[in-house]
Formats: structure tokens, sequence, C-alpha cells
């Protein structure tokens, strides 16, 4: 099956302009999915809006979106209003500088996506650029109107293609508690640093994504396997948690384990 571009629009490099398309880089879709269920007839359950005063249905067109002023009173605000409010550009990824990939703090980091030349279109403006940000070794900034928001993006060389994740804003990435920070006033006997240091040795090895798996949803498809083939469901142990006293002793196992 063919890849749907999540969005096309043009990448804007000074007075360059580059036809580009946004390809999601990560899915949900492969996940065990569930659907609400009556228990008495075992039919769907559809979700329904209601006026939560009458208790009536509300039908689409009649749907609007209101802003809470408080006392259960809202501001009424129609499509068009809200559409006349939002930023201009909708097809325009445009880059506003150039910066170093690794200074920019993962914690800003959102979603991934690739962004390729679009389809039918010359790919030499769009080589031009990606071997010249490869060459100089440094990301991109750049802002756009993705999904009817304002976003920004750091676009980086890939294999062929342009890496790119959004960007949380300044105001979304919550500051360090207060209390985590009290970690680096804690003691550490050096036996112990030493048993984690060689844990940590003999454990260190390279990422490699098809080591890890979803167990949540692994779980959820032995569930649902056992269900179908009319299998007993088998519960899985909750794994034994370590007492703070029991901390040397467990470093010793993990050390065991490790060597």
């Amino acid at each position: 099956m063919a890849a749907h571009a999540s969005w096309n629009g043009v990448l804007l490099l000074g007075e360059l302009p580059v036809e580009v398309s946004l390809y999601a880089a990560a899915s949900s879709a492969e996940r065990v999915s569930f659907h609400i269920v009556n228990r008495r007839t075992g039919h769907r359950v559809r979700r329904e809006l209601v006026d939560e005063s009458t208790g009536r249905p509300v039908e689409h067109d009649d749907q609007l979106k209101g802003y809470d002023v408080g006392d259960g009173r809202y501001l009424v605000f129609e499509p068009a209003e809200i559409a006349s409010a939002l930023p201009k550009g909708e097809r325009t990824m445009a880059v506003e500088g150039f910066i170093d990939l690794d200074d920019v703090d993962p914690l800003y980091f959102d979603r991934p996506y690739f962004l390729g030349p679009r389809a039918h279109v010359s790919t030499d403006a769009f080589g031009l650029v990606l071997e010249g940000m490869r060459k100089r070794k440094v990301a991109a900034l750049a802002r756009a109107v993705l999904f009817r928001r304002v976003r920004s993006l750091l676009i980086w060389p890939g294999e062929g293609s342009f890496m790119a994740r959004t960007l949380n804003f300044d105001h979304e990435v919550e500051t360090q508690p207060a209390i985590l920070k009290r970690v680096a006033d804690v003691k550490v006997k050096k036996p112990m640093l030493d048993l984690a240091r060689h844990i940590i040795d003999t454990k260190t090895g390279t990422f490699d994504p098809a080591t890890f798996d979803d167990r949540y949803d692994a779980a959820l498809a032995d569930l649902v396997r056992a269900k179908i083939e009319g299998k007993p469901v088998r519960r899985r142990k909750a794994p034994a948690r370590t007492k703070p006293d029991d901390l040397m002793e467990a470093l010793r196992r993990s050390a065991a384990q490790a060597a």
C-alpha cells in the first residue's frame, strides 16, 4: 500500500521553494483496540453528544465550540470565526534558521516524520538542500501550520530524505520537580557504586529497536487469542519489588546475572 502523506506543501528556504510531503514516521495502527459493548446484548455501544441540561441528542450542525467563562456560561464561536483567526500559510513550511541537532533538548521532541520531495515533482531543489545541510552538519528550525495549529519543526538530513520532528512549545514542557533534584544529594557507598558500575559495563550495548516489544499490547493479543480459541486466560505474575533495605542484595543478584 502506498504511503499516505500527512501534509503537502512548500519548504521555503529564503527565496528557494521546495515542494515537499510530510509522512508519519510512527503509528499506533497495529495496536490491539477494543470497542465498548453492552454486557447484556453484546451489541456495540456508540457515543452520542447530548445536551447536558435536556439530555437530548444534539445534531452535528448544531454542535459549536464554546469557551467556558465560568458560572455555566460559554462564549459560542461559529466555525467561520475560528477559521478567520487561524494563521495563514497552511501550505508553507518556512525555515527560520539552522542549528546543531544536539542543541535541542529531547524534552521538546514531539511526533516524528519523514519529509520527502512531493510526488511527480523534480527532486533537484530537494537534493540540493538535503546535501547542503548534510555537508554543513546542521538541522533546520522551521514553522508551519499543521493540522490547524502553528507548529515548530526540527528538520535534519536522513537517508534519502529529511527527518522531522514537531516540537513542543516552551510553555508545554514542564519544569523538573524539585524533589527529583534531591537525588544529587544522595551519598552512595563505594561498594554499591562498584556493583552498579559492573552491571552497567556488562550490559552496555547499542540501541536496537527490534529488541523492544510492546508487552502490554502482546498481553492483550494473547488474551484475545485465548478467548477466540476458548482457552483459559493465564494471569501474569507481577515482578517482585525490592525493599529499600535489600538494595545491596539486589545489586549483588543483578551483578551475578549480568556476569
